[in-house]
């Protein structure tokens, strides 16, 4: 049986490497590892899942972390949004303010519950769009 690697850059590539990030970011007993770090990787699976979303309509995306613009380009193709993800925009913090020392506060572990969560259900919606084709 002939072996179908995924399309470099593909959508189901794009959900590939939101897959592995959901990983990094559920992985909450690593030793040294930050919550701030696995907040990151949550919002990296929520914005790649997006991607794909954009790669699999043939839209063009911007080089962003920001969640709520990747979202608006998706309402503007006409796919249907859930409400129960507009949470998802939340996330960006953890991509921007949050990514770097300094005065940030810390990450209660019910933020980071949240973020996984969001993150799955994000990845979860992305996949059956990619997959409806």
């Amino acid at each position: 049986m002939p072996h179908n690697p995924i399309e470099p850059g593909s959508a189901k590539d794009w959900l590939r490497h939101a897959a592995s990030d959901l990983a990094v970011a559920s992985e909450a007993n690593i030793q040294g590892v930050l919550p701030q770090t696995l907040c990151f990787h949550a919002q990296q699976a929520v914005e790649k899942s997006l991607k794909a979303v954009l790669v699999h309509l043939g839209c063009e995306y911007p080089l962003t972390h920001v969640i709520a613009r990747l979202i608006t380009l998706i309402k503007q193709q006409g796919i249907d949004w859930p409400d129960e993800l507009d949470a998802a925009a939340d996330l960006t913090i953890y991509a921007v303010q949050l990514r770097y020392p300094g005065a940030n506060p810390e990450i209660a572990q019910e933020e980071y519950d949240e973020a996984v969560d969001i993150a799955k259900c994000v990845m979860e919606w992305a996949g059956h769009i990619v997959d409806s084709a």
